[in-house]
């Protein structure tokens, strides 16, 4: 069977300054990863970030490494500005949560969560 998807959320935070946009599309998808499993995925200006079970177990045992509860994703974040930015984390508990943060040099920081369809054993 194909992977299905479906949109789950899209939002933009306009940037007044230029008259620009960050666009975020949040998609769930009935088989992601190597596993081929329910995930979802976030888009998010270029980046495709993919939550399934095999990437978010090595998020989930850096973050506890680290002592961490909220796992930035770095390599798929945009953080070179204080003032604008995208950040994108895994948020540890029960459920599971996929986290996006968006600002822009206009606007006040815009966060929404996501609950992952899967729990780590």
């Amino acid at each position: 069977m194909a992977n299905v998807t479906t949109v789950l959320d899209e939002w933009l935070v306009k940037d007044l300054e230029d008259n620009s946009s960050i666009n975020v599309t949040v998609e769930a998808g009935t088989e992601l990863g190597n596993s081929g499993v329910p995930g979802i995925q976030v888009r998010c200006m270029g980046y495709v970030i993919t939550f399934e079970p095999n990437i978010v177990a090595q998020w989930a045992y850096k973050a506890g490494k680290q002592g961490l509860t909220e796992y930035l994703i770095e390599d798929k974040s945009w953080i070179y500005y204080d003032d604008r930015y995208t950040k994108h984390y895994l948020v540890l508990g029960d459920p599971l949560k996929a986290k996006v943060i968006v600002k822009t040099r206009s606007s006040k920081p815009i966060t929404r969560e996501y609950e992952l369809p899967f729990a780590m054993e």
